[in-house]
């Protein structure tokens, strides 16, 4: 990958015609110089990518053009009109919504009461529901969504959650929609449903500023890119003037070959003749999923592949005790063991890191070293404290080994990044010495700089002889790093495949075609 060169569209070089203009915004916390003299423009009827490893200050920037934080220098203005924002109420009154990953809807009121919540018609009696169910169908026609305003939302998908999120936002006038990783939760036709709705609000000229870490999404959606590292604005640029390779390399300040060279893992020589480190035969749960086996050597990273709700999920977490299985057996290193629970499986050395990082993995008010600390505890029994100088060094080994930022042991957790959240999980994890780490998504949600970090641990401490289970929805991710690829569809597995006698097209093709009960 060679230095890029490509130039930045200069600020001063655009027209008048900007819905958005920050200019020179500073933001400082304590310690912490999150945004640096930063310039952004958004125009109506464009998709602009904000784009940054996660602490870049993309989160940052939103939320002082939210009004969630208030600007130490610099300024904000909305169609020409400067503006100080003190509160989210501030930036919906001029005409920005946002859509977060975390969807801030009420899952238990109806599509339509979402839809209108707190803009409902009025009558003599109050709140006219006929017509505020009506307006709201209105509203989500208008998006090219036919849907029942009086179901309750949570009996929808998140894709159509999201959706009911953003004509919401348009039920306020907004002029500019902010999404943040609206696609994270998402499958292919759910995704392409929400560029559609998308492209159709840029086409009536509505501003939207869209944060995804899914590189092909923002090559599909986008129009143009701002880049920001280290809380500095690294350049703004027409998404045809900035190929990927660039992209990668503006946003991590280096050359990012770190990828290409972790594949070698996959490659390496497994020793089967050993015993298992776990061995599933049959194990399945009725209702949930079908009888699936799998085997995991010392050493070998054992990818697991499907699309959302295909039971990939669903066959780990029997793997590990977070669900009990009502057939087949599990055998850890070559005795039959039952897995009540997660502890359990603990203490027989195999850790469980969950997809939902936020409500199964960190505890966001406790520290960093505190949440290292948990998977240790927990193994130990609460009664056993472990020793305060064991503690800061167990926490000073890891984050230094996984490059956790900034590397403040005394931070909360809910304070750092969604790829340093990670780092610190995959940290409590590993401090407990497992011989069996299954991981469901790890690198979801973060940036690209991170998912190489997180990766060539990975592959290192394989190499070391420790077993790995890794779920991704990124194909591309699960070859890089996996000798074999059991393959779900269904709440089944279809077959496990040797990684090194596929690509991506041919697992694509793997799941699409493989027939009912057969098994490679």
């Amino acid at each position: 990958m060679s230095t890029s060169t490509t130039e930045p569209t200069k600020p001063q070089e655009r027209g008048t015609d900007a819905v958005v203009e920050m200019r020179g915004v500073t933001i400082r916390f304590p310690g912490v110089l999150a945004l640096d003299r930063v310039d952004f423009t958004l125009r109506p009827g464009e998709v602009h990518a904000l784009m940054g490893e996660n602490g870049a200050g993309k989160s940052t920037l939103i939320k002082a053009l939210t009004g969630v934080y208030s600007v130490d220098s610099g300024t904000i203005a909305v169609s020409g009109t400067e503006r100080v924002f003190s509160s989210t109420a501030d930036a919906q009154a001029a005409g920005i919504s946002t859509v977060y990953q975390e969807i801030n809807l009420c899952p238990n009121l109806s599509v339509g009461e979402n839809v209108m919540l707190g803009h409902e018609p009025r009558g003599l009696r109050g709140i006219d529901w006929r017509t505020t169910h009506r307006t709201a169908a209105e509203h989500l026609r208008s998006l090219g969504l036919e849907l029942d305003t009086q179901t309750i939302l949570s009996s929808h998908s998140i894709a159509v959650q999201q959706l009911v999120a953003i004509s919401r936002a348009m039920v306020l006038d907004a002029r500019v929609l902010i999404l943040d990783e609206p696609t994270s939760s998402l499958d292919r036709d759910e995704v392409e449903q929400l560029f559609t709705v998308i492209r159709g609000l840029r086409d009536r000229g509505v501003a939207i500023l869209f944060v995804s870490h899914f590189l092909d999404q923002i090559y599909e959606i986008s129009d143009r890119i701002t880049v920001l590292r280290n809380g500095t604005l690294v350049g703004e640029y027409a998404i045809d003037d900035l190929p990927r390779g660039e992209l990668v390399t503006k946003m991590i300040g280096r050359e990012l070959d770190e990828l290409e060279a972790i594949s070698v893992s996959a490659e390496r020589a497994i020793d089967r003749t050993v015993a298992p480190v776990i061995k599933a035969e049959g194990v399945g749960r009725k209702g949930v999923l079908e009888p699936a086996d799998l085997d995991v050597f010392p050493g070998e990273i054992v990818g697991i592949a499907g699309l959302l709700g295909s039971g990939r999920t669903e066959l780990v977490r029997l793997l590990c005790g977070a669900d009990r299985p009502d057939t087949g057996t599990l055998s850890v290193h070559g005795k039959v063991t039952r897995l009540s629970t997660p502890r359990h499986a603990l203490e027989r050395r195999i850790a469980f890191s969950s997809e939902n990082r936020r409500a199964e993995g960190i505890v966001a008010d406790l520290t960093v070293a505190e949440n290292i600390m948990l998977g240790i505890q927990a193994r130990r029994g609460w009664l056993r404290k472990v020793r305060k100088q064991e503690q800061d060094a167990v926490v000073a080994e890891y984050i230094k080994a996984l490059g956790v930022r900034p590397a403040d042991p005394n931070r909360k957790v809910g304070d750092l990044s969604g790829g340093n959240q990670q780092k610190v999980l995959l940290g409590r994890w590993l401090a407990t010495a497992p011989e069996l780490l299954i991981l469901d998504e790890p690198t979801r949600g973060i940036d690209v700089g991170a998912k190489a970090d997180i990766q060539r641990k990975v592959a290192e401490l394989a190499e070391q002889g420790l077993a790995v289970i890794f779920i991704s929805s990124e194909l591309e991710e699960v070859l890089r790093l996996a000798q074999r690829v059991a393959v779900m569809r269904d709440r089944r597995q279809i077959g496990v495949l040797e990684s090194s006698a596929v690509d991506v097209d041919g697992v694509i093709d793997y799941m699409a075609t493989v027939g009912e009960g057969s098994v490679a």
